[in-house]
Formats: C-alpha cells, structure tokens, sequence
C-alpha cells in the first residue's frame, strides 16, 4: 500500500475511533458564565438603539470564546498545500464558513465579532445550563461555542487555521477563552499539550499566562478555560507556549486586539477631560475611565487651545485625549511565514532540524498575493477527503472615499519565529501611532507620531499604523500596494511571484 494511502487509512481510522471515544470525554468543558463579580448584571439589549447594552455601573462586556488546538494544511500561492500545527475556530462558525466574497470580516456583516469568532454574552434570549452560548448573535445561533464533546472532535480536527483565529475585545470586558486539545490525528505518535499565551498582553495572572512551568498545560482530549480581563487597548498576539520554536513555526499564532474606552464616549464629550474627569457615554451612564486604572499609562496630551470632542460614531485606536489616533476602518495585517521541508518533516515523523529552520513560504494573514487579496474564506482538502476553512481571513485594504471613509488603521504583527520583514508603500504614507502596543507620545503629553514609507518588524513585535487618503490626490478608482521590501519575501517558496504583499483600494 502506497504511503499516501496508508496516512489516508491510518487518518480515517483514527477519527472514527476519537470520534466514537470523545461522547465520553467528560474532560472537554466550555465555560462562559452569564455574571461576574465585575459584571453581577447581565447586558441587555437597548431598546433606544436596539444594541447590546451594559450595565450602568459595570461597563464593558463578558465575552467568550472557545478554539480548539490541533493540526491541519493550508494552500500556499503556488499551489502547495503544506501541514501545520493550529488553532481553529470552535465558535462563530456559522458567520465564519458563509463569509465569502464581500468586506473584510473586521469592517464587514462581522464587525464587532471578528472571523465571528468571539460570541457575546449581551444579546436578549435564553441562556444554556452552563452559560456556553449566545441567543442571536451575529451570524445567527449556529455562532454560539460548540460544547458537545463528539462535535467538538468532528469539527476540530484537522481544522488549523493559519493564522489562528483572530480575537477582538475592548477595554473593560472580561475574557473566557476556552481551548480544547483535539489532538494531532497526522501525528499519532504524539501526545502534545498546548496552551495559549498572550504576548505583551498585561495579564495579571501567571495561572493564565499558558507559560506551562508557571502555569497549567491542556492534554488531549482536555479543555482549559483562560481568563483575561480587557484594561490597556493595543495591538498584541497570542500562541502556543509549548516548545514555542516549533509550534509557532507550525502555525500555532494569531492577533489580539484591545479597541479602547475612548470609542464609547458621547458625541460632543471633550476628549483630553474625558480621561481625567467623569464622563457621560452615549446611553447617559457617568464613568470614571482613568483615574483608577493604572494601566491607563499614556501620558495625557497637553492642553489645547480648544476642546477636540467626540464625533458621533467615531473609533479609536487608544485612549489618546486628542482625537489623533481617530479612523474609519481597521483591518489586521499578521506577519508571518513557513518553512516547508520543516513541516513536511514533521509530517513524516522524522526529527525536525531547528538550526536549519528558514521560512520560504512568507504570508500576509496566512495567504502570499495574490490569495492576500481573495476575500473568501480559503480551505483545504485534508487525507480525510474533507475541505476545511484553513485561511479565513484576507489582507485586502480597502477605502471607501464615496462613502466618508478617510483613514484606515493597520493593526501590523509579525508572527515569524525566523525572519525580520519589512513592509513598505507607495503612493500612500504610513503614520506611525504605536509601537508594541504603547502610544507613541513623550513624558509632556507630545505626540511622538511618524510619517514613514516602510516599517521593520522581528518576531514578536507590532505596530500600529493609519493609512490616510482624505487628500484630493487620492480618489475611487486608485489601487496601492503594500508589500514587502525584502526581495526573497515575495515568494511562494522557489516561484517567483507571491509572498508578502497585498492591495490597497480606494472605492
């Protein structure tokens, strides 16, 4: 029997058997509590505005979400389809499989539960025993986690997503992230753990932190759930932290990101006063944002000759006081890139060589151009036969100028455990706001802001960016490239096209 065969014959084997045994694992558990003691009331619909509401006294949502850790392949640009280590999406699956063409998730029907895949606790409807799902949310109920222990196995395996599936929150809100191990069906022989740790994120506890010496590690067949509480808004990331160099080399790496309180302050409220005074939001609730955080860190901008209020509708990317961080539309940009004889040895239960480790494959959201700039979901055969979402999210920048939209924000990271890349355009500057999730502002309150064409990032690192079109020079029709500078980054491997690049549109 061929090789091929016998993986195809060994794999099908395999999830009949985890499928018949996981009815019984009791040990897969999904936690999303309805209350908390930061929030004992549970968020309401508004029937003003027919949006979720929270409690006056307790801003700020619980939200859940629930991944599973496994493997999975992708299909790189040149066709290849490659195997990783992964974290897939065990909720907001609905939203997620019918995205297709249109808007990217972050700006699109999805907004608010990027890829779909945090569910909200907030909307109107019953609540399952153990508080693991949502009543109507985006997408429909099919969004809510997946608790049953054989569906979970069914549907997590061999559905690793590259990069993992995006996780948005802002300040205030609490954080049920809930990982179940479905195991490595590819990789038998193994009996990895997996955790998750969020890179740079100011999480108090070490307990989940997912460093597995000061913390606890998932076995197969096991669920963790990890809290975190939402209090500094930025750009981070989160991975595995189980021998860190090959798992994030195999795929296990996603983006996280904190939106700020700012965006929830009433039109006309006076910015820089809002951070140090009491403020009224849209729904006539006073909250005091800062002066009892002490996560609140960015210094204060001076004081200005006249009050910069809030806009109605307007987003932010940080608590900035100033407005000087505003934007019309977000869109993540991950960094990252693969190393394809490391992975195909991995498949191939050979000893995988770290010294020799170098990426060949480099990615923008999980996809080298042109598939950057594809807006459905990607998926991928596996030796099971089935066809999985393995590159949900696209790269494609796009500005609408026809209806109001000025300034994009790039929320940019970089992934790789191997390589420093540069990002750079053409035609339309990068103004630089942030680096590793910290405003970009002196001890005086002065905005330390930077116009750049180009932008060097190392593994581990983020920045925040705006891309703005509003002058004249920039109308419907334009198309702009952002890309890498590094000339072997834009490959798919040995073909020469590819790599790190992606469009950036004015409609």
């Amino acid at each position: 029997m061929a090789r091929n065969q016998l993986l195809r014959c060994v794999t099908v084997a395999c999830l009949g058997l985890l499928g018949a045994l996981s009815v019984n694992a009791q040990s897969f558990r999904v936690q999303c509590p309805q209350t908390t003691k930061l929030h004992p009331t549970r968020q309401v619909i508004d029937p003003a505005t027919g949006l979720p509401a929270p409690d006056p006294a307790h801003p700020g949502f619980i939200k859940c979400q629930h991944v599973s850790g496994g493997d999975g392949f992708a299909t790189m640009g040149d066709g290849q389809q490659i195997y990783l280590f992964g974290f897939g999406a065990l909720s907001g699956r609905a939203s997620l499989e019918n995205q297709g063409g249109g808007d990217n998730v972050v700006n699109g029907p999805y907004a608010g539960t990027e890829l779909a895949s945090v569910f909200d606790q907030p909307y109107a409807g019953p609540i399952t025993a153990d508080g693991a799902a949502s009543a109507n949310p985006p997408g429909g109920s099919a969004d809510a986690a997946i608790r049953d222990p054989a569906t979970m196995m069914n549907i997590g395996v061999m559905a690793a997503n590259a990069p993992a599936p995006l996780i948005a929150i802002d300040e205030d809100d609490e954080l049920f992230l809930t990982l179940s191990n479905v195991g490595m069906i590819m990789r038998p022989d193994l009996f990895e753990q997996h955790t998750i740790h969020f890179h740079g994120y100011p999480n108090a506890s070490s307990y989940f932190d997912g460093v597995p010496d000061a913390s606890v590690a998932i076995a197969i067949a096991g669920s963790f759930t990890y809290y975190y509480t939402a209090p500094d808004a930025g750009t981070y990331f989160w991975h595995c932290h189980i021998t860190p160099p090959e798992h994030l080399q195999m795929g296990m790496v996603g983006q996280l990101f904190v939106r700020p309180r700012q965006d929830r302050l009433a039109p006309g409220v006076d910015l820089r006063a809002a951070l140090v005074n009491t403020y009224t939001d849209a729904n006539g609730h006073n909250y005091d944002p800062c002066m009892r955080d002490i996560l609140c860190s960015s210094p204060l901008p001076p004081q200005p000759a006249s009050a910069v209020t809030q806009a109605a509708g307007a987003k932010y990317a940080y608590d900035d006081g100033d407005g000087s961080t505003e934007y019309d539309v977000e869109y993540p940009i991950q960094m990252m890139g693969f190393d394809p004889s490391f992975h195909f040895i991995g498949m191939t239960f050979n000893p995988e060589p770290f010294a020799d480790m170098k990426d060949k494959y480099f990615l923008l959201n999980g996809r080298g151009y042109p598939d950057t700039v594809n807006q459905s979901v990607i998926s991928t055969e596996a030796v099971d036969g089935i066809s999985r979402p393995s590159q949900p999210l696209p790269a494609l920048i796009t500005i609408d100028k026809t209806n109001g939209q000025k300034r994009a924000l790039l929320r940019v990271s970089d992934l790789s455990v191997t390589e420093y890349s540069t990002l750079a355009t053409v035609g339309v500057p990068m103004t630089v706001i942030a680096d590793n999730a910290r405003m970009l502002r002196d001890e005086a309150g002065n905005n330390m802001y930077y116009d750049t064409n180009s932008i060097t990032l190392g593994g581990g690192e983020s920045m925040d960016v705006i891309l703005d079109v509003s002058d004249a020079r920039y109308q419907p029709g334009q198309t702009f490239f952002l890309y890498t500078t590094n000339l072997d980054h834009l490959s798919n491997d040995a073909e020469n096209f590819g790599g790190m690049m992606t469009e950036i549109r004015i409609l």
